[in-house]
């Protein structure tokens, strides 16, 4: 029997000289996204996530890919909730509420998994499932490998619907 690994050392954020923020107007009257945002401050940006469902529930963490933000998983929210789970989906730094630095060199993976880090410490979410797709699995595998430390990983490829998609 091997010990768990032990959460890695969270490493200096990134400095960002400029940020850029989206007016909360343009998120009004979203079609089918009532969740109100809720916001963590990392390294001077501001960090949004959706955070729904009781608190003592077990967590599903919805991490998105590029070009998107968590309202790409709106038509999961609510049956995950439904579940009686407790859904946690972020927006990663340069995406949908969240903040955007506006120097292009710090858009970085390296930068995100640091980011993303550090938010997922601040919200101090323990025994997650991790559901994610694109940029948000390379992401959110590195977070849970960093901050929570690995139990079990499974992966699952999930066959298409429609052949015209394959």
């Amino acid at each position: 029997m091997s010990a768990i690994p032990a959460p890695m050392t969270p490493t200096p954020l990134p400095a960002v000289s400029e940020v850029l923020r989206t007016p909360d107007a343009c998120f009004a009257q979203l079609p089918d996204f009532p969740w109100t945002p809720h916001y963590t401050e990392v390294g001077g940006l501001r960090i949004a996530h959706i955070d729904e469902g009781p608190r003592n529930a077990p967590v599903v963490l919805l991490m998105h890919g590029e070009p998107t933000w968590s309202f790409l998983y709106r038509s999961m929210i609510a049956p995950l909730l439904q579940a009686g789970l407790r859904v946690v989906a972020p927006d990663l730094v340069g995406f949908g509420r969240s903040d955007k630095p506006a120097r292009r060199g710090d858009h970085s993976y390296g930068n995100q998994v640091d980011w993303m880090n550090a938010w997922l410490q601040a919200v101090d979410l323990r025994d997650v499932t991790l559901f994610c797709q694109d940029w948000g699995s390379l992401i959110g595998l590195r977070m849970v490998v960093g901050v929570i430390g690995v139990i079990g990983i499974s992966l699952t490829r999930i066959k298409r619907r429609r052949p015209d998609l394959a």
